[in-house]
């Protein structure tokens, strides 16, 4: 299909000491979509991004992007479309300044000054750093450094976003200014964001589908209202269901309140329970 960024078919990988790290992935990501991956540290996550980004060799399976086979794309044919984000932006930032750090792929892509000057000072106020172009990187917040990563990758004109646990280290508002932004340059700009987390509160509610790791291979898979229908399954791998969905699961299986579905945010909670409640009255 035409409008796929990525298919990937029967993806396995073992660690150069025979650990299994990803067994049988198949996963498809179409243009514009955003996508969780969910899991436990060490359920395979971070290889499955860096082996979708080429980042590994010895990986067995097919990886196609934009409908071409992965090992038929130069590093620079992959770079132009694909950005990896890593957990730790002191990984990925080294200029002196916010500027220059952000001004260096599309410096290294042969634009002139002028272009590239464009292209960073636009990046920069796509992820509300406007105005701290002559600032040390080593200055910035955590979470500022995170979004400079971010920057850097928008600034050579990325179609899709590969992150890796984007929001760990942030406080509460912190990551949830970081799913408003990731969420922004998808829904405005049209950026493919798959992105790896195991925050199962925050990050759930701006996904459009939603893949369960456990051991390497995905347990579950869909909307994240689908995935976290099931909390038994999330108990297997180690993870929970968020709060709220905690919360409207015990109510109907434990108290026997009526629910049409599991809602994911306070807005829906509220609505469902009240719901609820009024067709309890009724049958009075």
């Amino acid at each position: 299909m035409d409008d796929l960024m990525y298919s990937v078919r029967n993806l396995s990988y073992r660690y150069p000491d025979g650990t299994s790290a990803l067994h049988d992935i198949s996963l498809d990501v179409r243009k514009g979509e955003f996508i969780g991956l969910l899991g436990a540290n060490g359920s395979g996550k971070t290889t499955l991004l860096k082996a979708m980004d080429k980042l590994l060799k010895g990986i067995e399976g097919e990886i196609y992007l934009a409908g071409i086979d992965i090992t038929k794309l130069s590093p620079r044919e992959i770079y132009r479309k694909v950005g990896l984000v890593f957990q730790n932006p002191d990984d990925q930032l080294f200029a002196p300044t916010l500027f220059e750090d952000v001004a260096f792929g599309p410096t290294n892509m042969g634009l002139g000054a002028q272009d590239v000057e464009g292209r960073v000072l636009h990046a920069l106020k796509q992820v509300d750093l406007e105005g701290l172009e002559k600032k040390s990187v080593h200055n910035l917040s955590f979470g500022q450094r995170k979004r400079a990563c971010i920057a850097g990758l928008l600034a050579m004109g990325h179609e899709t976003l590969l992150l890796d646990e984007p929001t760990a280290g942030l406080d509460p508002m912190g990551e949830y200014r970081m799913m408003e932004l990731l969420q922004k340059l998808n829904k405005e700009n049209g950026v493919t964001v798959i992105m790896a987390t195991h925050s199962v509160d925050l990050v759930p509610v701006f996904l459009d589908r939603l893949y369960i790791l456990s051991k390497g291979h995905f347990s579950r898979g869909g909307t994240p209202e689908d995935v976290f229908n099931a909390p038994e399954d999330m108990a297997n791998i180690k993870l929970r269901l968020p709060h709220i969905a905690e919360l409207i699961y015990r109510l109907k299986h434990e108290d026997k309140l009526s629910f049409d579905r599991i809602p994911l945010t306070i807005g829906e909670a509220r609505r469902e329970i009240l719901k609820s409640l009024e067709t309890s009255l009724k049958g009075r």
